[in-house]
C-alpha cells in the first residue's frame, strides 16, 4: 500500500513524514524544503506476528508494510505553475490514498503561507489544485475521444461520460462525489482516468500537544476538518506531528511510558495505519512456520485462491484448498496439530472468504 502525504507548506507535513518513517526528510520553517518526493517504508505494527513467531521459533518475522511518499508543498496556483508548479501531481497519481495534513494549531513562530490558520480554506485550496489537474486530464481525453466519436458508438458513449464528469468538476466538486451508474463500461473508463480527486483521503488534523488528550474535541479547527471530511466520506485522525517526532526517537518501552503520560493509547502512526486500512477496506491474514511468520495485506472479501496469489501466482493457479485456523485458537492450542485435534482447523475451498487474523496453510499443485 502506498500513501501520499500532501499539505500546504508549514502545516507539519515533513515533520510528520520524518516521524512516521524516520527517513530524515529536511524539515524547515519555509515552503518547498521537500523538493523531491521522499519515500519511506514503514512496518505495520501487529502484535499477532510476534506471538506466532515465538510459537514457531521462526527465523524471520515479516510484517506488512506501508510506503509513504512525502509530496512537495502545494500552494494556490500550483496547477498554473506557482510554487513548484504541478510536478507533484505525477507523484500523487501513483498512490492508493492521500493523507492530507491540515494545520489545526496556532503558533506565531511558524508562519502560515496564507497568513492565518483556517483548515476549511486550506483544504479547499489543495482540493481546487487537484480539481484543476483532473480537468486538464479530462480535456486531453475529451479531445482524443471526440475525434472518433462521430463514427463509433462506444466512443460517443465515453465522450458523454467525460463531459458529465468535467461539468461536475467545474462546479468545484470532487470526482469521488460523482455518481456512477451500474454500467460496467462507465465504471472501467472512470477507473482508467486515475483522477486525483477520486482517490480516498484521510485528513491528519495536526494539533498542539494540549489538544491530544481529548482527540481534538475542544479544538474548533478540528471540528471544521471533521465536518468537511464527513461531507465527502473521508477519514480523519488527530495527530501532533511534534510529539510524533519525539516518539520516533524512543525504544518500545520508553514509547509506551511516554504515550501513557500523555493519556494516549496509541501513537499517531498506529492511528494512521488503522484509518488507512479502514478507508481502503484492507485487513491481514497470516502465515506461520519455522522459516518465516508473515502478515499479508488483502482487501476485505478476498477469497482463498486470490489471497494465496498474494504469496505467489502459482499458489492461486494451482490452488487445491486452504487449512485455516484463527490465530487466537492456534496460540491457545500451542500447535497446528493440537488445533486440528480440537477441530479448530477448517479445510476450505475456492469460495472461502478470508478473515482478518486467519492463519493459513495453502495446498496447491502446479
Amino acid at each position: 500500500m502506498k500513501l501520499g502525504i500532501v499539505g500546504l507548506p508549514n502545516v507539519g507535513k515533513s515533520t510528520l513524514f520524518n516521524s512516521l518513517t524516520k527517513a530524515g526528510a529536511e524539515s524547515a520553517n519555509y515552503p518547498f524544503c521537500t523538493i523531491d518526493p521522499n519515500v519511506g517504508v514503514v512496518a505495520v505494527p501487529d502484535e499477532r506476528l510476534k506471538l506466532l513467531g515465538d510459537l514457531y521459533h521462526s527465523k524471520k518475522v515479516t510484517p506488512a508494510v506501508i510506503e509513504f511518499v512525502d509530496i512537495a508543498g502545494l500552494v494556490k496556483g500550483a496547477s498554473k505553475g506557482e510554487g513548484l508548479g504541478n510536478q507533484f501531481l505525477a507523484n500523487i497519481r501513483e498512490v492508493d490514498a492521500i493523507v492530507h495534513v491540515v494545520r489545526c494549531f496556532e503558533d506565531t513562530n511558524v508562519v502560515h503561507v496564507d497568513g492565518s490558520v483556517d483548515p476549511a480554506r486550506d483544504i479547499e485550496t489543495i482540493n481546487l489544485e487537484l480539481v484543476f489537474s483532473d480537468l486538464e486530464i479530462l480535456e486531453r481525453r475529451i479531445a482524443k475521444t471526440a475525434k472518433g466519436a462521430r463514427m463509433d458508438k462506444k466512443l460517443a458513449k465515453e465522450l458523454e461520460l467525460l463531459e458529465k464528469i468535467k461539468a461536475h468538476l467545474e462546479e468545484g466538486k470532487l470526482a469521488k462525489t460523482f455518481e456512477l451508474g451500474e454500467d460496467e463500461d462507465e465504471q472501467a473508463w472512470f477507473a482508467s482516468y486515475n483522477l486525483l480527486t477520486a482517490k480516498p483521503v484521510i485528513y491528519a488534523a495536526n494539533v498542539s500537544e494540549d489538544d491530544l488528550a481529548d482527540d481534538g474535541a475542544s479544538n474548533p479547527h478540528v471540528q471544521a476538518v471533521r465536518k468537511m471530511a464527513g461531507e465527502e466520506g473521508s477519514g480523519v485522525f488527530v495527530i501532533c506531528a511534534q510529539i510524533e517526532q519525539e516518539i520516533a526517537e524512543l525504544d518500545e518501552e520508553e514509547k509506551a511510558m511516554f504515550l501513557e503520560d500523555l493519556g494516549l493509547k496509541q501513537s499517531g502512526l498506529e492511528k494512521l495505519i488503522q484509518a488507512s486500512y479502514s478507508l481502503l477496506g484492507l485487513m491481514s491474514y497470516l502465515t506461520a512456520g519455522e522459516d518465516e511468520t508473515r502478515a499479508w495485506t488483502i482487501k476485505k472479501g478476498t477469497k482463498a485462491p486470490q489471497a494465496a496469489g498474494k504469496i505467489h501466482s502459482d499458489f492461486e493457479r494451482g490452488f487445491i484448498r486452504a487449512e485455516v485456523v484463527n490465530y487466537k485458537d492456534l496460540l491457545e492450542c500451542g500447535s497446528l496439530a493440537a488445533a486440528r485435534e480440537k477441530g479448530l482447523v477448517g479445510l476450505e475451498g475456492k469460495d472461502y472468504v478470508v478473515q482478518d487474523g486467519d492463519v493459513i496453510l495453502f495446498r496447491f499443485n502446479v
